[in-house]
This record gives structure tokens, sequence and C-alpha cells, in this order.
């Protein structure tokens, strides 16, 4: 039985509850943080509703686009979107995710994931360490071109290797490497997810990996609270904006750390 099968046993109020609940947590954070998102989406679908990890991470990502338009719609109000670094975000992003889905069959993923473990570990200390202006902006020369091809580059091929979404990259590289406000490293960051989930949907949509209805459900209920989140970021200040965030990345390292451990005891019960 394929994990649409499964999803589609069951459409009554426990389903549509469940969905409707994961939106609303799904978007203050996609709005607070300037994330996709899927972190929550994705877990959560797997732990309420028993989608297989395959098809949660497609109709997460199919959530995420009215998610993240929101978000930046909310950001941009603020004047806090940095348009063309987006796009060269974008660009380099879906480029890098094809590297990285190449590299997925020849690495060993369980080193790769310890090792972005220990990555998102240093972010969270110079987090504390680099408090950003709300009045530095993104300026674009050839260098911070480059820069950002490069981070979104980067950013493709851990999202294609380790599926996690841009923004837990984007925004603290953003802040840390470029000086960028917080807030333009939120707005920035959730317009370039926009044409990287769209073109990923279409591709789960052909392979039969999301779950449309709850995709619609999700995404419909997340952007009710992803402008409310949106506007909480602006009102904190940039430190404990940055003490929130760190925080939200420790929790998806322990999550991934989680599943990384259980990984390996299971490879080693198999090789036993």
């Amino acid at each position: 039985m394929t994990g649409i099968e499964g999803a589609e046993r069951s459409r009554g109020t426990k389903f549509f509850l469940s969905c409707v609940g994961i939106g609303l947590l799904a978007g203050l954070l996609s709005g607070l943080f300037g994330v996709g998102g899927g972190t929550v989406i994705v877990p959560l679908l797997v732990l309420l509703l028993a989608f297989d990890q395959r098809l949660a991470a497609g109709t997460s990502l199919a959530a995420i686009v009215p998610t993240a338009t929101v978000g930046v719609i909310s950001y941009a109000v603020h004047d806090s979107v940095a348009w063309i670094p987006a796009l060269i975000l974008a660009a380099t992003a879906v480029f890098g995710a094809q590297v990285g889905a190449w590299l997925l069959a020849r690495l060993p993923v369980l080193t790769l994931r310890w090792f972005f473990i220990g990555f998102l570990g240093l972010v969270i200390i110079s987090l504390f360490l680099v408090i950003p202006s709300r009045d530095a902006g993104l300026d674009l020369d050839w260098w911070n071109g480059l820069g950002l091809a490069a981070v979104g580059f980067v950013t493709g091929i851990m999202s294609g290797i380790l599926g996690v979404g841009g923004g837990i990259i984007v925004v603290p590289a953003l802040i840390l490497l470029f000086g960028t406000s917080d807030l333009i490293a939120k707005g920035t960051s959730l317009l370039m997810m926009i044409p990287t989930a769209i073109s990923g949907t279409v591709a789960n949509i052909r392979r039969h990996n999301v779950d449309l209805l709850a995709a619609a459900a999700v995404g419909l209920a997340a952007c009710t609270t992803t402008a409310l989140g949106a506007w909480f970021a602006t009102l904190l200040d940039p430190f404990a904006a940055n003490v929130l965030f760190a925080l939200f990345l420790v929790f998806i390292a322990v999550q991934m750390g989680v599943r990384t451990l259980r990984q390996q005891r299971k490879d080693r019960r198999d090789r036993a």
C-alpha cells in the first residue's frame, strides 16, 4: 500500500483538525523565523496522520508555497525583503539541490547528518555573539552576489542530501556572513523558498508524493498565522529574536540527532 493510499483511509474530523493544527503552528513559526515550516509539518504528519516520510515531505513542500507567499507579503509591508538577492539564492539552490540528490546515493548520509548537527551548533553559538542591526540592509555588489550564489548552492546541496529547508541555513548565513538585519534575512529567505518549493511540488505531484487535500488544509491554516508570526518578529529586539531562533535550531538539531541515532541502531540490527 502506498503512502497516499494509507493517508486516504480516513478523511474525518481528526484528519482536518490535525491538518489545521499543524498549519497554525507551522505558519506561526514560518513568519517568526523566516523558515518554511517543514521541520514542524513533516514530523507531525507522520506522528498524527501516519503519513510515510516521503509523502509527508512532499505534502509539506506543497503547503509551504502559500505559507511562504503570505510571509513574503508580510515582510514586504515592512520593506524587509531583498528581492534580487532572494532570486540569486533561489536560482543557485535549485542547481545545488540536483547536486545534493546526486550525492545522496554516493555519500554516507548519517555522517553528513552529524556534520550538519555540528554546523547547527556553531550557528547557535554565533547567534549569541553577533547581534544584527535593524538598520542593516543587503547591498548587492559583485562580491556579495557571488557570496549569495555560493550560499544558495550550498543550501540546495544540504536540502537535497538531508531534506532540510533552506531557511535554517539562509537566515543565519545572511545575518552572520552579510551583516543583514534579522528581518530582511527572514523575508528574503521566505521569498527564496517559493520558486524552489513550486519546482519540487510539481516533481512530487508527478511521483504521487503529495496529498493535495492535506497540503491545502495545512497551507491555508498556515496562511492565517504567518502574518502574525511576522508581526511578532518586528516586535522583538534583535537579541531576543536571535535567542528564539537559536532555540528553534536546537529543536531541529535534537530532532535530527534522535532520527540519526535511531537509524544507526536500525542499521546495526540489520547487520547483526
